[in-house]
Parts: C-alpha cells; sequence; structure tokens
C-alpha cells in the first residue's frame, strides 16, 4: 500500500515571536523601528499645557528678540540726540494727555506700582515652589530684581524730562511698565500659561494709564516694554536649561 505523507506541524513566524517579545502589538505602546520602547523624555511623557512640573514658559524667537533690541537701541538714540520719532512721541503724548479720566488713568497706572504688581509675583512663585518648580520661582525673581538694574541707568543716562515736570527727569524708560510686564507675565508663566493674556492685558492697561493720565511720554513706555521681553526670555531660557 502507498503511504499517505505525514503533515508535519506548522513553524512559528519569527517576526510574530519577536512582535509579542518586545511588546509592539500592545495597543497604546509608543515602539521605534528596533521596537523598543524609547526612553527619551519626549516619547516618555507629553507636556502639560497647564504649567505642571516638567513645563517651561515659551520663550520669544530670535526674530523677536533681535526686533526687540534693535528698537530699543533706536528709541534710545532719538530721546538721546532728540530726534524726529522724540519730537513726534512729545506732540502725539501732548494731544492724548487727560483724554480720559485721571481717576480712571491712575488706577491703571497703579497697577505697576510694586506694592501691587510684587504681591502677585510672590504668591505665584509660592505656588510654583509648592509645586515643585524651584528653579522656574528663582529665575522669575531674579528676573523682577534685574528690572531695577536695568531701567534706573538708563534713566540716569539719558535724563529724559516729564510730560507734566519738564524740570524733573530720568522718565525714560518707565519703570512702572517694566515692573508690571515682567512681574504679570512671570507669574503667568509659572502658574499656566493660559494667563499669559490676562498678563499682556494687565501691562497694556498700565502703559496706557501711564501715557494717558500724563506720567509718562509713549516712547517711555515702548522701550520698557522692548526691555521687558528680553529680560522675561533670558528667564525662560533659564528655566528651560535648569529643567533640561
Amino acid at each position: 500500500m502507498r503511504e499517505t505523507p505525514r503533515a508535519e506541524p506548522p513553524q512559528p513566524r519569527p517576526h510574530r515571536a519577536s512582535a509579542h517579545a518586545t511588546g509592539a502589538s500592545r495597543p497604546g505602546t509608543p515602539h521605534r523601528s528596533d521596537g523598543r520602547t524609547p526612553h527619551t523624555p519626549r516619547g516618555g511623557r507629553q507636556p502639560d499645557p497647564l504649567g505642571r512640573p516638567g513645563t517651561t514658559p515659551p520663550v520669544p524667537g530670535r526674530p523677536a528678540l533681535f526686533t526687540a533690541l534693535v528698537a530699543l537701541a533706536v528709541v534710545t538714540w532719538q530721546v538721546l540726540v532728540h530726534g524726529p520719532l522724540a519730537r513726534l512721541d512729545e506732540r502725539v503724548s501732548r494731544a492724548v494727555v487727560d483724554t480720559a479720566p485721571r481717576r480712571l488713568s491712575e488706577l491703571a497706572s497703579d497697577l505697576g506700582n510694586l506694592t501691587v504688581a510684587l504681591p502677585v509675583l510672590l504668591c505665584a512663585m509660592a505656588y510654583a515652589v509648592w509645586r515643585g518648580r524651584r528653579h522656574a520661582a528663582l529665575y522669575a525673581g531674579l528676573a523682577m530684581a534685574a528690572v531695577p538694574l536695568l531701567v534706573v541707568p538708563l534713566k540716569e543716562w539719558t535724563a529724559r524730562p516729564g510730560p507734566l515736570e519738564p524740570w524733573a527727569h530720568g522718565y525714560y524708560p518707565s519703570g512702572h511698565t517694566a515692573t508690571a510686564a515682567v512681574a504679570y507675565f512671570g507669574a503667568a508663566f509659572l502658574v499656566s500659561n493660559r494667563l499669559v493674556p490676562v498678563a499682556a492685558v494687565l501691562t497694556a492697561v498700565t502703559g496706557t494709564g501711564l501715557v494717558l493720565r500724563g506720567y509718562h511720554w509713549p516712547l517711555d513706555v515702548f522701550a520698557s516694554l522692548c526691555l521687558s521681553l528680553l529680560v522675561l526670555a533670558v528667564s525662560s531660557s533659564g528655566t528651560r536649561r535648569s529643567s533640561g
């Protein structure tokens, strides 16, 4: 009799065995081309949009920082030589001073007082320390400490008179605007990036109140905004390096 050939048992496929061994068939498991789970921070965790531990504030790009630096240099030069930009600035200021109720403009400008802005930043720093972001709180405090170190020499150097007090000097740049910008944006970065628009509104209200009340020329406020952008960028870069 002719013998019927026996059917051999199926052989396991190597690629399936390796897939089960590496766990690549499990849904939701990140994998690389070699089948191993990534161990880099980008693959291991997702950024938290609420400013919790592990997140860092946004840093302006190099073009924005370069533009702010150039604008600050040009405006300072125009103030020193009393150029056409400075003369235009004075005409605009005289046209808008006291166009709003004084009580309202004073309240707006008071947002840049240390007694108002600094407690906001200190509360945000305490919150950041409580959440384990001590380096971020430290850099925010250093940024605020840098404000008078940068503003006061510029005031002494330019010796610009004020809109309502031409006999007084030292109005450029605006210390109140720089204080508001660094304090409110720094607090927003420490608590939640979603509060950045609120910080922008508070800073804009402060600068507008200073101009409408006649405490500062418009270029004083603009220069402080450029200076604050540079300070916040350095602070944010330091926070990113320490987090890395």
